[in-house]
């Protein structure tokens, strides 16, 4: 039996785990097993389906990567990403407010039916089926990590309630961008051991001590990575974990607006930049390293080709606390809602494409469903572009304003 890490979704103290300094033990593997309701499998056996890892970032403009035009500062790790895959430069987020946003890109309906929901207490209504649910039906393992705007513990929107086995985030955006926070919600399969000896899944607010008292000892986007590396590397498809595929949703709150506190604005500090500019260019450089991370520890563990990366942003950029879309050119203009949109799946989708194809938020969970070999909703706005992603030709469905 492989001595499992939980570095951050086991059953030690957070803390201990995203720092990788605790083990709590073995992982029973059939326990990991007994709990999956493959209520969504096809009547014959799948074949092996790949991992999926869905990375968004918070306000990103269309032109805010080298690969899409930015002339400022290089985004390297991203250009590879692209350079291997797919790029598409006619994607939309699905609204420009998060919350529809979200929902769009979760449960595959346009903003426009969202809107009517005004009166819920979250987009995601019960009875709507997510990505997420999607996906741990038909037998995957899946995780949340970042913010998530689609209602609290307390709502039929809760993580938990909607596909995803193992949470660690923040529920309110605003919350999500106080980047030395010191608490985090935590929701995962036996993670609290109450006084009677009782395992619980949801932890609720989990203490950062390294950001009590107004300490600024762990920037929250760096520990979300650890967080998703750590997610990875134990939930690895292999015969301990009985080849079953994951699926991350890893949500960064970068680089928003970029006027919340960064780490350090190198390697921009010398620039003749206003500072609010030097701040933003600097979260998105992170924000690269981040998915260079990512990509070196699939490789280290042998996922490069069993793992379908999608990368994108949730919204379109905008102006806030003193940055300037404009000074990255990364608005097509100022209601503009194209953002990039990155697929990469080595072995399976031929590299080095660019892809005028309109595609939107809405698009995703068909897509994934694809992938994945099963049914999506009937109920649905999106279309999947796997088709596109494989070298086919596809029909244009959706017409965007381009103002």
């Amino acid at each position: 039996m492989r001595l499992k890490c939980f570095n951050l979704f086991g059953r030690a103290h957070l803390i201990e785990l995203l720092t990788g300094a605790g083990l709590a033990g073995f992982l029973p593997a059939a326990n990991a097993q007994s709990s999956f309701v493959l209520t969504n499998q096809l009547s014959h056996a799948l074949p092996r389906r790949p991992s999926i890892i869905l990375m968004v970032a918070d306000s990103l403009g269309y032109g805010d990567l080298s690969c899409y035009g930015q002339t400022k500062f290089q985004t390297p790790n991203l250009d590879r990403l692209a350079a291997e895959g797919v790029r598409f430069t006619n994607y939309y987020a699905g609204d420009a407010a998060s919350s529809p946003a979200w929902a769009a890109l979760l449960i595959g309906r346009d903003a426009d039916h969202l809107r009517q929901r005004a009166d819920v207490d979250t987009p995601l209504i019960p009875g709507e089926i997510t990505v997420a649910q999607l996906l741990k039906q038909s037998g995957y393992h899946t995780g949340l990590i970042g913010k998530w705007d689609l209602g609290d513990d307390t709502t039929s929107g809760a993580p938990w309630k909607k596909g995803f086995d193992e949470f660690a985030g923040y529920f309110d955006p605003h919350d999500a961008t106080n980047y030395y926070a010191d608490y985090m919600w935590r929701f995962a399969p036996g993670a609290r051991i109450t006084t009677n000896n009782l395992r619980e899944d949801y932890v609720g607010r989990e203490m950062l001590y390294p950001n009590t008292g107004g300490n600024r000892g762990q920037y929250i986007p760096d520990l979300l990575t650890k967080a998703a590396l750590n997610f990875v590397k134990n939930n690895q498809p292999d015969k301990f974990n009985f080849y079953r595929p994951f699926f991350l949703l890893l949500n960064y709150p970068i680089p928003a607006a970029g006027n919340g506190p960064v780490l350090t604005d190198a390697p921009y500090s010398e620039e003749p930049w206003p500072q609010p500019q030097k701040n933003k260019a600097a979260m998105i450089s992170r924000l690269d390293g981040y998915v260079g991370q990512l990509r070196e520890q699939l490789q280290e563990i042998g996922l490069t080709n069993d793992v379908v990366i999608f990368f994108t942003s949730d919204t379109g950029s905008r102006k806030s606390g003193g940055v300037d879309p404009n000074f990255f050119h990364s608005m097509i203009s100022s209601n503009s809602l194209r953002v990039p949109f990155i697929v990469c799946w080595p072995g399976k989708i031929p590299p080095g494409k660019v892809s005028g194809h309109a595609c939107t938020a809405s698009d995703f969970l068909p897509t994934v469903a694809d992938i994945a070999l099963i049914k999506a909703p009937t109920d649905i706005d999106g279309r999947s572009v796997l088709p596109t992603l494989s070298g086919q030709a596809q029909t244009n469905r959706h017409h965007f304003s381009r103002k």
